[in-house]
């Protein structure tokens, strides 16, 4: 493999949408064991192994498992020393989300247009090379130790990006049906929400295209602030969360005690059949949380017809809301590390383009409970 900087000559576009994204290229976890966590992915989750990073691949300070199930792909990266960056970051943090790595025609141009408009350089635009071809990387900084990196592989066609071999295991265990990132939260400090979106909106060119505030996500005891932020072209959304005042600590509040600061909170995974998917996570172990069987007595009356059978969605604890456009199905894992900090979310999406504000009190009071038992309410 070979780097070299890229050229950065191109001055800011004052277009519409000066930073065009395909989407969502891949999620990259700090963990403190890479090889555990990717079977775990593996096995529970369905993915499929992909590449492999290391010292047999010439990194001499950390390892990376790719892995990849449809449109998804996870990396997780472990550091081989204790007083490496990464190893730190795990201090800190736990196992969780450090790159959002989004797809882009051009790194170079990515890195100019958002720097010039206030962001901070993570990576200057690099070229990496090896016989499959170049793919160019560049990077700014986001809430809390999280970075976007801009991922130009048009011109690649390895496994995945230089650096890494194939990696060929003999046990792939079959995918449970996810597609890809539908969007990507994160948790902001106290009053911080608006300086995020200020961010988004004037660094990477992105809208507001929802807000909710502590009157629509509430409970008897907590509650919290959200803005949803997506690109021009909508392949991109992350809404953004900011605790809000209550009689108890809310969930944002204990993943910043937990986390040690911002971060991501949870990725959204889409399915195209949810009750599918959920029933063969729930049978490979992933623990959902649960609401209470009344949230479906009147179900119906609240969303209108659906195509799917009540019953099967009670059985796995799957809400259902509807927007002006169709309605949508969800359900949210339990925290899938020790502290009570990532989670993901599956959903499927029958023409709603919301993020289920009629769940939210139902959610909340079921997260609620998991914050009880653990003690942190």
């Amino acid at each position: 493999m070979s780097t070299s900087p890229a050229a950065t000559t191109r001055k800011p576009d004052s277009g519409a949408d000066f930073l065009p994204l395909q989407g969502t290229d891949y999620v990259e976890f700090y963990v403190g064991n890479a090889k555990q966590a990717a079977h775990f992915y593996k096995s529970a989750f369905g993915f499929q192994s992909l590449a492999y990073s290391g010292p047999e691949t010439g990194s001499k300070d950390k390892v990376s498992y790719v892995v990849r199930q449809n449109k998804l792909t996870f990396v997780f990266t472990t550091a081989l020393h204790p007083n490496h960056p990464i190893a730190q970051h795990v201090q800190v943090h736990g196992d969780g989300v450090n790159i959002l790595a989004l797809r882009v025609d051009n790194a170079a141009s990515a890195w100019n247009e958002t720097t010039a408009r206030g962001g901070k350089s993570a990576m200057e635009p690099t070229i990496l090379t090896d016989k499959w071809g170049e793919v160019v990387l560049s990077g700014i900084h986001t809430y809390g130790d999280t970075i976007h990196l801009f991922v130009e592989r048009n011109n690649y066609s390895g496994p995945f990006m230089p650096g890494f071999s194939e990696w060929k295991t003999a046990y792939n265990p079959p995918s449970t049906g996810l597609q890809y990132v539908d969007h990507c939260v994160g948790n902001v400090g106290w009053h911080q929400m608006d300086r995020w979106v200020k961010f988004y909106e004037e660094v990477m060119g992105f809208r507001n295209i929802l807000s909710f505030d502590d009157n629509d996500i509430s409970t008897e005891y907590s509650a919290l602030m959200s803005k949803v932020m997506s690109n021009g072209n909508g392949y991109v959304k992350f809404p953004i969360n900011e605790p809000a005042e209550g009689k108890k600590k809310s969930q944002i509040e204990e993943y910043l005690d937990f986390y040690r600061g911002e971060g991501v909170q949870h990725v959204a995974l889409a399915t195209p059949n949810i009750v599918d998917t959920v029933t063969q996570l729930r049978d490979r172990g992933v623990e959902f949380l649960q609401v209470p069987s009344s949230y479906y007595d009147d179900l119906l009356s609240r969303v209108g017809t659906i195509d799917e059978d009540v019953q099967p969605l009670k059985e796995l604890g799957i809400l259902v809301d509807r927007d002006d456009e169709g309605y949508l199905l969800q359900i949210f894992t339990k925290p899938v590390e020790d502290r009570p900090t990532l989670f993901f979310e599956i959903i499927q999406r029958k023409g709603a383009q919301s993020f289920g504000k009629g769940n939210f009190k139902a959610l909340f009071e079921a997260i609620e409970r998991e914050q009880s038992a653990r003690g942190n309410l």
